[in-house]
Protein backbone atom coordinates (compact mmCIF):
# COMPACT_ATOMS: atom_id res chain seq x y z
CA UNK A 1 0.00 0.00 0.00
CA UNK A 2 1.05 3.40 -0.85
CA UNK A 3 2.67 5.08 2.42
CA UNK A 4 1.33 8.36 1.66
CA UNK A 5 -2.27 6.74 1.16
CA UNK A 6 -1.56 4.64 4.36
CA UNK A 7 -0.91 8.08 6.62
CA UNK A 8 -4.11 9.79 5.21
CA UNK A 9 -6.16 6.69 6.32
CA UNK A 10 -4.16 7.09 9.67
CA UNK A 11 -5.06 10.37 10.03
CA UNK A 12 -8.86 10.11 8.85
CA UNK A 13 -9.52 7.54 11.32
CA UNK A 14 -7.81 9.04 14.47
CA UNK A 15 -10.08 12.05 13.57
CA UNK A 16 -13.06 10.11 13.64
CA UNK A 17 -11.93 8.42 16.99
CA UNK A 18 -11.24 11.87 18.57
CA UNK A 19 -14.61 12.99 17.50
CA UNK A 20 -16.12 9.58 18.39
CA UNK A 21 -14.92 10.31 22.06
CA UNK A 22 -15.57 14.13 22.73
CA UNK A 23 -19.44 13.54 21.14
CA UNK A 24 -19.52 10.50 23.75
CA UNK A 25 -19.01 12.66 26.46
CA UNK A 26 -20.39 16.28 25.65
CA UNK A 27 -23.74 14.04 24.24
CA UNK A 28 -26.53 12.54 26.47
CA UNK A 29 -29.29 12.43 28.54
CA UNK A 30 -27.60 15.76 29.96
CA UNK A 31 -25.78 17.49 27.75
CA UNK A 32 -22.70 19.11 28.45
CA UNK A 33 -19.87 21.23 27.04
CA UNK A 34 -16.48 20.83 25.54
CA UNK A 35 -15.50 23.12 28.46
CA UNK A 36 -16.97 21.02 31.16
CA UNK A 37 -15.27 18.35 29.47
CA UNK A 38 -12.03 20.23 29.71
CA UNK A 39 -12.36 21.26 33.47
CA UNK A 40 -13.71 17.92 34.55
CA UNK A 41 -10.18 16.81 33.32
CA UNK A 42 -7.35 19.44 33.94
CA UNK A 43 -9.23 21.11 37.30
CA UNK A 44 -10.49 19.91 40.60
CA UNK A 45 -13.68 21.32 40.23
CA UNK A 46 -16.71 19.48 42.50
CA UNK A 47 -19.91 21.01 40.93
CA UNK A 48 -22.62 18.74 39.40
CA UNK A 49 -21.82 18.59 35.97
CA UNK A 50 -18.51 18.19 36.27
CA UNK A 51 -18.43 15.62 38.94
CA UNK A 52 -21.07 13.77 36.63
CA UNK A 53 -18.29 14.16 33.50
CA UNK A 54 -15.40 12.66 35.84
CA UNK A 55 -17.09 9.63 38.14
CA UNK A 56 -19.51 8.19 35.76
CA UNK A 57 -19.86 9.42 31.90
CA UNK A 58 -15.73 9.57 31.17
CA UNK A 59 -15.36 6.02 32.41
CA UNK A 60 -18.16 5.02 30.96
CA UNK A 61 -16.70 6.30 27.31
CA UNK A 62 -13.16 5.04 28.23
CA UNK A 63 -15.19 1.36 28.66
CA UNK A 64 -16.42 1.68 26.01
CA UNK A 65 -13.48 2.19 23.58
CA UNK A 66 -11.45 -0.20 25.06
CA UNK A 67 -14.28 -2.91 25.03
CA UNK A 68 -14.47 -2.18 21.59
CA UNK A 69 -10.57 -2.12 20.80
CA UNK A 70 -10.70 -5.26 22.54
CA UNK A 71 -13.62 -7.44 20.58
CA UNK A 72 -12.07 -6.05 17.41
CA UNK A 73 -8.58 -7.22 17.64
CA UNK A 74 -9.97 -10.52 18.94
CA UNK A 75 -11.95 -10.67 16.46
CA UNK A 76 -9.34 -9.78 14.04
CA UNK A 77 -6.78 -12.26 15.22
CA UNK A 78 -9.72 -15.38 14.96
CA UNK A 79 -10.21 -14.60 11.46
CA UNK A 80 -6.77 -14.82 10.86
CA UNK A 81 -5.61 -18.32 13.05
CA UNK A 82 -8.68 -19.92 11.31
CA UNK A 83 -9.40 -18.09 7.85
CA UNK A 84 -12.89 -18.22 8.50
CA UNK A 85 -14.82 -15.13 7.60
CA UNK A 86 -17.33 -15.36 10.03
CA UNK A 87 -15.36 -15.77 13.53
CA UNK A 88 -16.02 -13.80 16.17
CA UNK A 89 -15.34 -13.99 20.24
CA UNK A 90 -19.38 -13.95 20.73
CA UNK A 91 -20.20 -16.22 18.29
CA UNK A 92 -17.81 -18.90 19.02
CA UNK A 93 -18.20 -19.64 22.63
CA UNK A 94 -15.81 -16.77 24.43
CA UNK A 95 -18.79 -14.37 25.49
CA UNK A 96 -20.82 -17.40 26.51
CA UNK A 97 -17.74 -19.21 28.45
CA UNK A 98 -16.85 -15.63 30.15
CA UNK A 99 -20.83 -15.07 30.76
CA UNK A 100 -21.62 -18.44 32.29
CA UNK A 101 -18.16 -18.50 34.43
CA UNK A 102 -19.15 -15.14 35.81
CA UNK A 103 -22.57 -16.44 36.81
CA UNK A 104 -20.92 -19.34 38.92
CA UNK A 105 -18.28 -16.95 40.32
CA UNK A 106 -21.61 -14.36 41.47
CA UNK A 107 -23.35 -17.53 42.60
CA UNK A 108 -20.69 -19.54 44.46
CA UNK A 109 -18.19 -16.83 45.74
CA UNK A 110 -20.49 -13.23 45.87
CA UNK A 111 -17.71 -11.92 47.87
CA UNK A 112 -15.23 -11.98 45.29
CA UNK A 113 -13.15 -9.03 44.41
CA UNK A 114 -13.07 -7.51 40.75
CA UNK A 115 -9.95 -8.96 39.83
CA UNK A 116 -10.29 -12.56 40.66
CA UNK A 117 -14.02 -12.33 38.73
CA UNK A 118 -11.97 -10.95 35.67
CA UNK A 119 -9.40 -14.26 35.79
CA UNK A 120 -12.52 -16.50 36.03
CA UNK A 121 -14.24 -14.73 33.00
CA UNK A 122 -10.36 -15.66 31.35
CA UNK A 123 -11.28 -19.35 32.27
CA UNK A 124 -14.77 -19.59 31.28
CA UNK A 125 -13.79 -17.90 27.58
CA UNK A 126 -10.74 -20.73 27.50
CA UNK A 127 -13.31 -23.31 28.20
CA UNK A 128 -15.97 -21.74 25.45
CA UNK A 129 -13.37 -21.63 22.92
CA UNK A 130 -12.20 -25.01 23.82
CA UNK A 131 -15.46 -26.73 23.29
CA UNK A 132 -16.11 -24.88 20.24
CA UNK A 133 -12.92 -25.74 18.20
CA UNK A 134 -13.33 -29.48 20.04
CA UNK A 135 -16.70 -29.94 18.40
CA UNK A 136 -15.63 -28.39 15.43
CA UNK A 137 -12.81 -30.36 14.77
CA UNK A 138 -14.33 -33.83 15.70
CA UNK A 139 -14.84 -34.76 12.76
CA UNK A 140 -13.17 -35.72 9.28
CA UNK A 141 -13.27 -32.76 6.98
CA UNK A 142 -11.28 -29.77 9.25
CA UNK A 143 -12.43 -26.54 10.48
CA UNK A 144 -15.09 -25.61 8.25
CA UNK A 145 -16.24 -22.09 8.46
CA UNK A 146 -19.71 -23.78 8.45
CA UNK A 147 -19.01 -26.60 10.92
CA UNK A 148 -17.35 -23.74 13.42
CA UNK A 149 -19.96 -21.55 13.54
CA UNK A 150 -22.62 -24.25 13.95
CA UNK A 151 -20.29 -25.12 16.67
CA UNK A 152 -20.77 -21.93 18.14
CA UNK A 153 -23.90 -21.40 18.03
CA UNK A 154 -24.36 -24.62 19.89
CA UNK A 155 -21.86 -23.98 22.76
CA UNK A 156 -23.63 -21.13 22.79
CA UNK A 157 -26.99 -22.06 23.73
CA UNK A 158 -25.74 -24.59 25.54
CA UNK A 159 -23.59 -22.81 27.72
CA UNK A 160 -25.96 -19.39 28.16
CA UNK A 161 -28.63 -22.07 29.21
CA UNK A 162 -26.18 -22.72 32.02
CA UNK A 163 -25.68 -19.61 33.26
CA UNK A 164 -29.75 -19.07 33.32
CA UNK A 165 -30.14 -22.41 35.05
CA UNK A 166 -27.72 -20.64 37.77
CA UNK A 167 -28.91 -17.19 37.97
CA UNK A 168 -32.67 -18.95 38.73
CA UNK A 169 -31.36 -21.56 41.13
CA UNK A 170 -28.99 -19.26 43.15
CA UNK A 171 -30.84 -16.03 43.18
CA UNK A 172 -28.54 -14.08 41.79
CA UNK A 173 -30.03 -13.70 37.97
CA UNK A 174 -30.81 -10.20 38.18
CA UNK A 175 -26.97 -9.32 39.39
CA UNK A 176 -25.72 -11.42 36.02
CA UNK A 177 -28.73 -9.70 33.75
CA UNK A 178 -27.28 -6.51 34.87
CA UNK A 179 -23.75 -7.73 33.97
CA UNK A 180 -24.45 -9.89 31.01
CA UNK A 181 -27.00 -7.36 29.12
CA UNK A 182 -23.84 -5.12 27.44
CA UNK A 183 -24.70 -2.60 29.79
CA UNK A 184 -21.65 0.15 30.19
CA UNK A 185 -24.12 1.96 32.66
CA UNK A 186 -21.71 2.30 36.39
CA UNK A 187 -17.95 1.76 35.10
CA UNK A 188 -15.58 2.32 37.68
CA UNK A 189 -11.83 4.21 37.36
CA UNK A 190 -11.16 1.07 39.57
CA UNK A 191 -13.03 -1.52 37.86
CA UNK A 192 -11.01 0.04 34.47
CA UNK A 193 -7.31 0.24 36.35
CA UNK A 194 -7.54 -3.27 36.34
CA UNK A 195 -9.07 -4.14 33.46
CA UNK A 196 -7.16 -1.27 30.58
CA UNK A 197 -3.45 -2.80 31.48
CA UNK A 198 -4.19 -6.39 30.11
CA UNK A 199 -6.07 -5.52 27.30
CA UNK A 200 -3.32 -2.96 26.42
CA UNK A 201 -0.80 -5.97 26.72
CA UNK A 202 -3.07 -8.25 24.17
CA UNK A 203 -3.23 -5.88 21.63
CA UNK A 204 0.41 -4.86 21.72
CA UNK A 205 1.35 -8.83 22.04
CA UNK A 206 -1.32 -9.03 19.12
CA UNK A 207 0.65 -5.84 16.81
CA UNK A 208 4.08 -7.66 17.98
CA UNK A 209 3.16 -11.13 16.12
CA UNK A 210 0.79 -9.36 13.07
CA UNK A 211 3.69 -10.75 10.71
CA UNK A 212 3.10 -13.72 11.49
CA UNK A 213 -0.28 -13.39 12.00
CA UNK A 214 -0.45 -12.14 8.02
CA UNK A 215 1.60 -15.33 6.88
CA UNK A 216 -0.47 -17.45 8.83
CA UNK A 217 -4.02 -15.94 7.63
CA UNK A 218 -2.80 -16.74 4.05
CA UNK A 219 -1.52 -19.95 4.03
CA UNK A 220 -0.02 -22.42 6.88
CA UNK A 221 2.26 -24.35 4.73
CA UNK A 222 3.86 -20.89 3.66
CA UNK A 223 3.98 -20.14 6.94
CA UNK A 224 6.05 -23.81 7.84
CA UNK A 225 8.28 -22.74 4.54
CA UNK A 226 9.09 -19.65 6.12
CA UNK A 227 10.65 -21.27 9.41
CA UNK A 228 7.48 -19.97 11.38
CA UNK A 229 6.63 -22.01 14.18
CA UNK A 230 3.37 -21.80 13.76
CA UNK A 231 2.30 -24.00 17.11
CA UNK A 232 3.60 -21.24 19.21
CA UNK A 233 2.33 -18.58 17.52
CA UNK A 234 -0.95 -19.99 17.59
CA UNK A 235 -0.97 -20.68 21.34
CA UNK A 236 0.42 -16.56 21.87
CA UNK A 237 -2.57 -15.55 20.01
CA UNK A 238 -5.31 -17.70 21.39
CA UNK A 239 -4.12 -16.90 24.57
CA UNK A 240 -4.48 -12.89 23.34
CA UNK A 241 -7.50 -13.73 22.48
CA UNK A 242 -8.49 -15.13 25.74
CA UNK A 243 -7.46 -12.40 27.87
CA UNK A 244 -9.40 -9.28 25.33
CA UNK A 245 -12.67 -11.00 25.29
CA UNK A 246 -12.15 -12.32 29.42
CA UNK A 247 -11.64 -8.73 30.35
CA UNK A 248 -14.19 -7.59 28.18
CA UNK A 249 -16.79 -9.48 29.10
CA UNK A 250 -15.72 -9.05 33.16
CA UNK A 251 -15.98 -5.54 32.80
CA UNK A 252 -19.49 -4.91 30.35
CA UNK A 253 -21.07 -8.38 30.19
CA UNK A 254 -21.87 -10.06 26.80
CA UNK A 255 -20.85 -8.52 23.29
CA UNK A 256 -21.76 -9.71 19.62
CA UNK A 257 -20.89 -9.01 16.39
CA UNK A 258 -18.19 -6.11 16.55
CA UNK A 259 -15.40 -8.78 16.52
CA UNK A 260 -17.29 -9.73 13.21
CA UNK A 261 -18.04 -6.41 11.57
CA UNK A 262 -15.03 -4.43 12.35
CA UNK A 263 -11.96 -6.86 10.79
CA UNK A 264 -14.36 -7.03 7.59
CA UNK A 265 -14.24 -3.52 7.53
CA UNK A 266 -10.84 -2.30 8.09
CA UNK A 267 -10.08 -5.37 5.53
CA UNK A 268 -11.76 -2.88 2.51
CA UNK A 269 -10.16 -0.30 3.60
CA UNK A 270 -6.53 -1.03 4.56
CA UNK A 271 -6.13 -4.32 2.57
CA UNK A 272 -4.76 -7.74 4.52
CA UNK A 273 -1.59 -7.17 5.90
CA UNK A 274 -2.07 -7.35 9.54
CA UNK A 275 0.41 -4.96 10.73
CA UNK A 276 -1.97 -2.76 9.50
CA UNK A 277 -5.14 -4.12 10.14
CA UNK A 278 -4.80 -4.62 13.99
CA UNK A 279 -3.68 -1.21 15.00
CA UNK A 280 -7.08 0.08 12.39
CA UNK A 281 -9.08 -2.63 14.03
CA UNK A 282 -8.34 -1.14 17.44
CA UNK A 283 -8.95 2.96 16.73
CA UNK A 284 -12.37 1.71 14.92
CA UNK A 285 -13.44 -0.89 17.06
CA UNK A 286 -12.63 2.05 19.58
CA UNK A 287 -15.05 4.39 17.83
CA UNK A 288 -18.01 1.99 16.63
CA UNK A 289 -18.12 1.14 20.41
CA UNK A 290 -18.27 4.76 21.54
CA UNK A 291 -20.83 5.71 19.40
CA UNK A 292 -22.78 2.81 19.57
CA UNK A 293 -23.29 3.72 23.36
CA UNK A 294 -24.05 6.66 23.12
CA UNK A 295 -26.59 6.21 20.42
CA UNK A 296 -27.94 3.76 23.01
CA UNK A 297 -27.76 6.40 25.47
CA UNK A 298 -29.80 9.15 23.36
CA UNK A 299 -32.21 6.97 21.23
CA UNK A 300 -34.69 7.10 23.85
CA UNK A 301 -33.63 9.64 26.34
CA UNK A 302 -33.91 9.48 29.47
CA UNK A 303 -34.04 6.02 29.31
CA UNK A 304 -31.10 3.48 27.92
CA UNK A 305 -31.14 1.20 25.11
CA UNK A 306 -28.51 -1.33 26.06
CA UNK A 307 -25.46 -1.45 23.55
CA UNK A 308 -25.56 -4.78 23.14
CA UNK A 309 -29.14 -4.77 21.41
CA UNK A 310 -27.83 -2.20 19.38
CA UNK A 311 -24.80 -3.83 18.13
CA UNK A 312 -26.96 -7.09 17.29
CA UNK A 313 -29.05 -4.64 15.17
CA UNK A 314 -26.35 -3.51 13.27
CA UNK A 315 -24.85 -6.93 13.54
CA UNK A 316 -27.27 -9.08 12.22
CA UNK A 317 -27.74 -8.27 9.18
CA UNK A 318 -24.19 -7.56 8.59
CA UNK A 319 -23.60 -11.74 9.64
CA UNK A 320 -26.21 -12.32 6.70
CA UNK A 321 -24.42 -10.04 4.17
CA UNK A 322 -20.83 -11.99 4.97
CA UNK A 323 -22.95 -15.38 4.70
CA UNK A 324 -24.45 -14.35 1.52
CA UNK A 325 -20.91 -13.04 -0.33
CA UNK A 326 -19.19 -16.16 0.59
CA UNK A 327 -17.35 -14.63 3.68
CA UNK A 328 -16.16 -11.74 1.46
CA UNK A 329 -18.32 -8.71 2.82
CA UNK A 330 -17.02 -5.56 1.51
CA UNK A 331 -13.35 -6.89 0.96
Amino acid sequence: MNKQFLIIKYFSVMVIFIGSFLAAIVLGAADTSLQSVWLAFTTDDTSDTITILRELRIPRVVAAMVVGAALSVAGAIMQGITRNPLADPGLLGLTAGANLALAVALAFIPSTNYFTTMLICFVGAAVGALLVFGIGTAKKGGLSPFRIVLAGAAVTAFLTAIADAIGIYFKVSKDVSMWTSGGLIGTTWEQLSIIFPFIVVGILVAILYSRQLTVLSLNEEVAVGLGQKIGRVKVVLFIVIIFLTGAAVALVGNMVFIGLMIPHIVRAIVGTDYRVILPFTAITGAAFMMLADLTGRIINAPYETPVAAIMAILGLPFFLLIIHRGGKAFS
